[in-house]
């Protein structure tokens, strides 16, 4: 008997576009076949995974799928305007929005731990999406942007191997909200849904949007979370990015992020002290991401994102530049 969450070992990869419409063909039709009438619910982060999977509905089955993005104030400057003006406006979504930035923040108020800031806000999002779902009428099915190592990872852990984590389908959702899943990228690995989302029409710097932690800002935003250190970090993580695809490192790196910490440090601007946070960046190459090398960004780039962040960024009064690799150091610092 056919396992459906095994990959076939003569399941031709995924590699060309022609290859990727005859996937998105079958997919549609197995879709269609499965959902029928019904309506589809999906948490739109606007990930590269989501986006597929909300891309792939919407040709499917159309305003029978529900997007709700929860934004929790901790997205990098503009994705959330991002999701938006892609799939609400783009692709006439059926888009749900919304803005719980307030009350994440409040809850994350003095709270410095990592662990405990992972805790609150993956459970808060977990709670605000299904009091959305509890809102809306006759969903039947939640889909979901599973790929194939979640699959793998799970096997492996059933069958008692040493497996990283474990892959758990409705991700902590509620017991009294049953759906049946949708996961029409189960089978596929990850540069695999990126040659997907590219033959959907979704735009390159989606499809490639860098690897981005759950908690998002929130454990770059180091020690306590304050608005102002926070709007402080959004702002200097949005000129490293600009400057990084402008001279061609966006594609070459594939993790770079500014990290801010909890302290301050004296400095000088219109011949006055200036007290105010570093901007801590960190650039890094990896295959698997159990280990990681430094990228060498040339000094001349180095020194025009410093003047950027410490001349445009309110608060920041120096640039530091983290050369550590992983391991002894992980790839993000909380």
């Amino acid at each position: 008997m056919i396992d459906p969450n095994r990959r076939p070992e003569n399941m031709e990869r995924i590699t060309t576009a022609e290859l990727a419409d005859k996937f998105i063909a079958e997919q549609v039709e197995l879709v269609r076949q499965q959902v029928g009438d019904k309506k589809v619910l999906l948490a739109l982060s606007g990930g590269v995974d989501s986006s597929v999977v909300a891309a792939l509905l919407i040709k499917a089955i159309g305003k029978q799928l529900v997007c709700v993005h929860v934004n929790h104030g901790l997205m990098r400057k503009n994705e959330s305007e991002g999701v938006i003006e892609m799939f609400q406006n783009g692709l006439d979504a059926n888009l749900i929005y919304v803005d719980a930035t307030d009350h994440f923040l409040n809850l994350l108020a003095g709270v410095a731990d990592p662990e405990r800031k992972r805790k609150i806000i993956g459970k808060e999002f977990i709670t605000v999406f299904a009091e959305e779902a509890r809102k809306l009428e006759d969903i039947t099915f939640l889909a979901q942007g599973t790929i194939y190592p979640d699959i793998l990872e799970s096997i492996n852990a059933a069958e008692g191997k040493k497996a990283v984590k474990s892959h758990h389908n409705v991700g902590g959702l509620p017991e009294d909200l049953q759906f049946e899943l949708v996961e029409p990228l189960k089978l596929l690995y990850k540069d695999e849904v990126r040659v997907v989302g590219e033959a959907l029409g979704l735009p390159h710097s989606m499809v490639y949007r860098q690897p981005f932690p759950g908690p998002g800002l929130g454990v770059r935003c180091l020690g306590a979370i304050t608005r102002d250190r926070l709007e402080a970090l959004r702002e200097a993580d949005a000129i490293l990015r600009e400057e990084f695809d402008k001279n061609g490192l966006a594609e070459k790196v594939w993790q770079y992020f500014i990290a801010v910490p909890d302290i301050k440090s004296v400095g000088v601007k219109d011949e006055s002290r200036y007290e105010g946070w570093p901007a801590i960046i960190r650039a890094v190459n990896t295959k698997d991401a159990m280990s990681a090398t430094i990228e060498e960004i040339p000094y001349e780039i180095l020194h025009h994102i410093t003047h950027r962040i410490t001349h445009e960024v309110p608060g920041i009064n120096r640039v530091l530049l983290d050369l550590t690799p992983k391991p002894i150091g992980t790839i993000e610092w909380e």
